[in-house]
This record gives structure tokens, C-alpha cells and sequence, in this order.
């Protein structure tokens, strides 16, 4: 059996404890002729995945649609016929409010550790291209209007919009693990009842914008959580809520993330087609930031692919696009491509073709620009790994030392995988030094996660 997360996350909205519910089931079913004896530890079992029997379903949405004055389903609380989730990718059907809906409960399940939540894994194939195809392709929402208990104002958005920044900063800092909870927390409690509530279409343009942007957040972090399933899902949410929004370039950068993603997973192709989608389907609204992030990480995938032509061509649109980055010009959204941030993505592919030396310009150049710490542990991680390819040992392990002194603090386990990575070619090595190395990172890794 698998968690109830839609009847959790409907309880929740409706303000109903486990008890309360089966007390408003039993008197329901009283109308009908039903003699029912339900108790909290009914509802405990529901929420764990148990079917309840007969005419219960039909009762329970009654009683929680009368209670949210709303019109509630089967599929709405969980109780569907068997099969694929509905709201899935492959659900035509589902509009927006039922898309929120279903978001929703996720990021409750999420909070609350649910076992269907950290077990998710991430989807291959037609079911992750899906969400791409339908962010791209017709229909597009014509009116995302609603009418719910919260009325909604400018200053909500600002709210969203300021978390997004806090919670981007943190994760910069401490790290994916570290503010994956938090971040859940706030969609559960703040940015779930906003979308839930009412407003025009205009504002609700702005609302999906804003909620899409944090949501992509919550990607990140769960990405560098090593939950890729749920990562994907989000990232999956994102996009939606940016088709919603209306904003073709909140879209190709939430493309950009999944893309990465891709790259982690070693899904190369995946990754080559991802970014052709963001690049064709946003278009002029796709900024030069981000243009040069999706040209890099396509030239990566096809270097490792063994595209050697295909790899340098997406190098140079890459490059070309860097130049015409301008410093205050771009959204919140793509700060992260800071200078520096494309040649160590450059450099990376060169590495996978094999051309070092040219390698090595670019990491020198990325490390010679100033980032923060998280970007920086990235950058020496390459640089220390193309040094020690090059025999340049020495000049290896003072990278591999300021690698995890940046790290201190910082609770990611993709930084973790980077100085293991570092660590065990330096050890393989055996150049002077490496031991002493190895213990600095040693330390860094010391504290569990």
C-alpha cells in the first residue's frame, strides 16, 4: 500500500482531525441507512493507503466537499479506481485547480516524511518528456482565475518572491539538505493556501510565476538531497506552474534545472533534447544567462556521447551567448550563472574529449573569478581533477585543501560525492601531499548527514 497524501493534504485544507472525519463519516452514512462505527484508527488506515469499503469513498468525499464547499472526487482524495495516479503526466483531462491540488498534497507528504514521498523515484522516458512536451505545446491556460477563502493582493506575491531569495541564499550556504525541510514547510504553509485562494486572472499570472519559482527551489534542494524522484516531481510542478504564469523564460529555466538533472543521471540524450526544447520553445525570452548555461550543458552531454563536433559547436554558441551577458539585466531566476560559471562547464566537456591544456584555460579562468562558496568547491573540485590528469600534483592538492575549507558547513551531498571524487584521485596519485589532502577532507566529511 501507498500514502494517502490527497486525503492527508484535504483533511489538512479542510481543518478536520482523523476523528472528526470519522464521526462526520458515521452520520453520513446514518442519511443512508448505514449503520457505520468508524473511529480515528479508521482514518489512520485510510491515510496509509486501505481502501475503505462500499458506499464509505462516496461518503467521504461528501462529507469533506460540504466542509470546503466545493465539489470533491473519488480521484480528488485518493480513492480512484486502481491504475496510474490520476493528475499524472499522462492525465489530459486534469485542469489547473486539480493540477494545485494534487501539487499540494505533495508538498504535505514531503513535509511529513511520507514513504511515498522520499521513495519516489525518478521517471524515464515518455513519462519525463511528457511535462516538456506539454510546457511547450498548446493549449495554453486562457484564464487562471480562482475563487477560494484567501483573497490574494500584490503583497503575497512579494512574500513568495522574498522567500524564493532567502531560501536560494541558504542553500548556497548551508546546503540541500539543510533548507529541503524548510522550504517544504513554507509551500505546505504559505504558498498552498495562496494558490487555493482567490483571485483575477492577471494577478493569478503573477501568483503561478511566483509559486513556480520557489517550487523549482525546492528541486534544487531536493536534488542535492540525493531525492531525485522527488527533484523531478517538483521540477515537473515547476514547469507547470510556469506554463500557468505565462512566462516562457521561467519556463526554459526550470528546463535548464531538469537538464542538469539529466546530466547527473547520465541521460545525455534526454539532456540534448531538454535543452533544444527550452532553447526553441522560449525563444528571445530565453536571456543570454541562461542561453549559455543550456548551450554548456548540451556541449557536456554531447562530449559524452562522443560528439566531438557537435560538443564544440554548442562550446562556442555557449561562449558567444556568456559575452552578452549584462550585469543587472537578468532575473532573479538565472543569478546563478555567475562569471566563471560557463568555462567550468566548458572545461568539463573539454575533459570528457580529452583536450586538457584547453581544459585547463577554462578552470583557470573559472577559479579566477570570484563565486560563492558553492560555486567555488565545484570549480576547484575540476580544477584539481584536471591538474592531477596534467601531473601538475602539487598545484593539485592546494586546490583539493581550499576545496574542503569551503565545504565546512555545507550539508549537500552532491559537494559530498565532489570531495570523495577529489579525495580518492588524490590518494590514487600518491603524490606528496595527497595524504595530508585526504585528512582535510576527512574532515569536512567527518559530521553525518
Amino acid at each position: 500500500m501507498q500514502p494517502n497524501a490527497l486525503l492527508d493534504a484535504l483533511l489538512a485544507e479542510a481543518g478536520m482531525s482523523h476523528a472528526g472525519l470519522a464521526a462526520q463519516v458515521n452520520q453520513a452514512g446514518r442519511t443512508r441507512g448505514l449503520a457505520l462505527r468508524y473511529e480515528h484508527t479508521a482514518v489512520a488506515r485510510w491515510l496509509k493507503g486501505q481502501r475503505p469499503r462500499g458506499q464509505v469513498p462516496d461518503l467521504i468525499c461528501e462529507v469533506l466537499g460540504q466542509r470546503l464547499r466545493r465539489a470533491v472526487s473519488l480521484d480528488d482524495v485518493g480513492l480512484g479506481l486502481p491504475g496510474p495516479p490520476a493528475g499524472g503526466p499522462q492525465d489530459p483531462v486534469l485542469g489547473l485547480g486539480g493540477f494545485v491540488d494534487r501539487a499540494t498534497a505533495l508538498w504535505r507528504a514531503d513535509e511529513r516524511g511520507r514513504e511515498l514521498a522520499s521513495r519516489t523515484a525518478a521517471v524515464t522516458g515518455t513519462p519525463a518528456v511528457i511535462p516538456v512536451w506539454e510546457w511547450e505545446n498548446p493549449p495554453e491556460d486562457t484564464d487562471v482565475s480562482r475563487d477560494g477563502p484567501l483573497r490574494i493582493g500584490p503583497e503575497h506575491i512579494e512574500v513568495l518572491r522574498a522567500a524564493r531569495v532567502h531560501y536560494e541564499l541558504m542553500y548556497r550556504r548551508a546546503g540541500g539538505l539543510a533548507t529541503r525541510a524548510r522550504i517544504v514547510r513554507f509551500l505546505g504553509s504559505e504558498t498552498a493556501p495562496m494558490l487555493r485562494g482567490s483571485y483575477p486572472d492577471g494577478l493569478g499570472r503573477m501568483l503561478h510565476r511566483a509559486s513556480g519559482s520557489l517550487v523549482a527551489v525546492a528541486g534544487i534542494c531536493a536534488y542535492d538531497s540525493d531525492a531525485h524522484g522527488m527533484a523531478q516531481r517538483y521540477f515537473h510542478q515547476a514547469l507547470r506552474l510556469a506554463k500557468a504564469s505565462g512566462d516562457r523564460g521561467l519556463g526554459a529555466y526550470v528546463i535548464a534545472l531538469i537538464v542538469n538533472q539529466s546530466l547527473f543521471l547520465r541521460e545525455y540524450r534526454q539532456a540534448v533534447a531538454f535543452a533544444e526544447a527550452a532553447l526553441r520553445a522560449a525563444g528571445r525570452h530565453t536571456t543570454p544567462a541562461l542561453t549559455a548555461d543550456l548551450y554548456a550543458m548540451q556541449a557536456k552531454a554531447y562530449a559524452q556521447l562522443g560528439d566531438t563536433g557537435a560538443a564544440l559547436g554548442c562550446i562556442r554558441r555557449a561562449e558567444a551567448a556568456a559575452e552578452r551577458i549584462r550585469p543587472g539585466s537578468e532575473p532573479d531566476e538565472t543569478a546563478y550563472v555567475q562569471p566563471g560559471l560557463v568555462n567550468v562547464q566548458v572545461a568539463e566537456a573539454l575533459l570528457s574529449l580529452g583536450d586538457l591544456d584547453a581544459a585547463h584555460e577554462q578552470a583557470a579562468a573559472a577559479v579566477g573569478n570570484p563565486a560563492h562558496d558553492r560555486g567555488r568547491v565545484h570549480r576547484l573540485a575540476m580544477m584539481c581533477e584536471i591538474q592531477l590528469r596534467q601531473g601538475e600534483a602539487d598545484r593539485a592538492v592546494v586546490s583539493a585543501a581550499e576545496m574542503a575549507e569551503r565545504a565546512r558547513g555545507m550539508e549537500s551531498l552532491r559537494l559530498r560525492d565532489r570531495l570523495r571524487a577529489v579525495r580518492e584521485q588524490l590518494l590514487g596519485s600518491g603524490c606528496a601531499g595527497a595524504e595530508e589532502t585526504a585528512q582535510l577532507i576527512d574532515g569536512a566529511l567527518r559530521v553525518p548527514l
